[in-house]
């Protein structure tokens, strides 16, 4: 499809280029044989009054000078050199051609490039989400099936299906509510509302949606964060720090310590989520931030439930926000997530 698409817009391109190349070319070519028919009509004047020079003026006017020296040139000579300056035009045309053949498929390639990758992401969501949607899918349909085939079915065990059901339900609300996000992060464009927000308070109210899961595991979150100002959107940060705080507790043992520490960074403001779990292998450090990409043996080991879209949602926030993300993680010691934003200045 693209490279149709792109040799479309090479065609175009060549349409455009030699149509003004050609338009030059033919003013080029009737100014200068306008020029060779003012001398040949200068020739005949004088063949006819010896005498007298001529000279021809704007309108084809004709001013009697007198004559000095003599000029006879040869028609056969400005015919020669029409036809020569038309033979170069059209090389001329032929080269621009060839070049422009190659500079518009090179440049058609870089414009259909972005949205190529774009066709493609979306390509590999749309995959990858109905993979991810299968899974669920099919446990419930697998479930009904299997409770109305049995002719013996008692209302305890229609009650346990039921409750089987509904979570299979619930992990589906889930996983459409984070598609739904990412989707949002992604086209954002003023449907989040920028104001002046606190950091601290954003981090306190992340840290207050997951205190029920802390306080099952029995770890500690401390926040030690400055008192700085941000220009961003306070729902989608707040769900940014509960995605990095949420990830950090499931996959932390327990009685175990959560940390956010916060310093200044010329203008900016440096935000270090650190935890003391289990880690993450090198050879997953640079998908971690994909969609749907959980680490296939240490982290998969927690049975951990999701679908690893937190950290992908969690990058797409920091971005619209014009931050940066990395992670710093040692297998078996612990996890860092870095976050840098611009603060504003107090007035």
């Amino acid at each position: 499809m693209f490279h149709s698409a792109r040799i479309t817009l090479t065609a175009w391109y060549l349409l455009i280029i030699m149509a003004i190349s050609i338009a030059f070319s033919g003013v080029i070519y009737i100014g200068s044989t306008s020029e060779y028919g003012r001398v040949l009509r200068m020739q005949k004047l004088r063949s006819e009054h010896p005498e007298f020079q001529f000279r021809i003026l704007q309108g084809n006017q004709v001013q009697i000078l007198q004559e000095t020296t003599p000029f006879n040139p040869d028609p056969q000579v400005l015919e020669d050199a029409e036809m020569r300056l038309l033979e170069r035009l059209i090389g001329v045309n032929i080269i621009i051609l060839v070049l422009s053949a190659v500079a518009g498929y090179f440049l058609a390639g870089r414009t259909l490039r972005p949205i190529k990758q774009m066709v493609d992401d979306q390509n590999r969501f749309i995959t990858d989400a109905s993979h991810e949607l299968n899974t669920p899918l099919t446990s419930l349909r697998t479930g009904i099936e299997v409770n109305l085939r049995d002719k013996k079915l008692t209302l305890a065990k229609a009650r346990a299906a039921l409750g089987s059901n509904l979570e299979e339900v619930e992990s589906l609300q889930l996983l459409s509510a984070d598609l739904i996000k990412l989707t949002q992060y992604r086209q954002a464009s003023g449907a989040f509302p920028f104001e002046i927000i606190s950091l601290k308070k954003v981090v306190q109210a992340a840290v207050e949606k997951t205190k029920i899961l802390a306080s099952s595991k029995q770890i500690a979150v401390r926040p030690d964060v400055l008192d700085v100002l941000l220009h961003a959107d306070e729902k989608s940060m707040i769900e940014l720090f509960v995605v990095l705080l949420d990830n950090a507790i499931k996959y932390s043992p327990e009685k175990t310590t959560v940390s956010i520490k916060t310093k200044r960074i010329d203008g900016k403001v440096e935000i270090q989520v650190t935890d003391h779990g289990i880690g993450i292998d090198k050879k997953d450090l640079p998908h971690i931030f994909d969609r749907f990409y959980r680490a296939d043996k240490s982290r998969t080991k927690q049975s951990v439930s999701g679908y690893g879209l937190g950290l992908s949602i969690a990058k797409r926030v920091v971005e619209f926000h014009k931050g940066t993300i990395s992670v710093n993680s040692i297998v078996g010691q612990g996890t860092t997530f870095s976050l840098v934003f611009p603060v504003v200045k107090k007035s």
